[in-house]
């Protein structure tokens, strides 16, 4: 498949151009500009190139540590069930755990509920 990198390339330098830190908390589930990445990296969708993260873990009032979320039906021991995300059924990527710039969060969607959000954490430190 091919990839727009120079056009992602482009929107990312104005995220980090012209975007400000959010405020954020561990269990939001946020629109993020992830990317148009290399190989089977989890891509970002759209002309802003975004997909739903988990904040599984701030780092700093800058960074924090997400988790892509996917609503494929398709089973597999590195996805999660996250319950209930934007009126569909949504799973957490967990292989694809990475840190970001709170720069690339947009729009807030809402939260994982704390026993879902605490199985999803144990499963991360089970796959470290």
């Amino acid at each position: 498949m091919k990839k727009d990198f120079e056009n992602w390339h482009k929107i990312k330098s104005e995220i980090h151009e012209n975007e400000r830190s959010k405020r954020y908390h561990a269990r939001e589930v946020w629109w993020c500009s992830i990317g148009a990445n290399i190989g089977f990296e989890q891509d970002g969708d759209g002309s802003e190139y975004q997909r739903p993260v988990l904040i599984l873990k701030g780092l700093s009032k800058d960074t924090c540590l997400v988790i892509p979320l996917t609503t494929s039906p398709n089973k597999h021991p590195m996805r999660i069930q996250a319950g209930i995300v934007g009126e569909k059924n949504a799973s957490v990527i967990i292989s694809q755990l990475r840190v970001v710039d709170t720069k690339r969060l947009t729009n807030k969607l809402g939260f994982i509920e704390k026993d879902i959000f605490e199985n999803i954490r144990k499963a991360v430190k089970d796959m470290l």
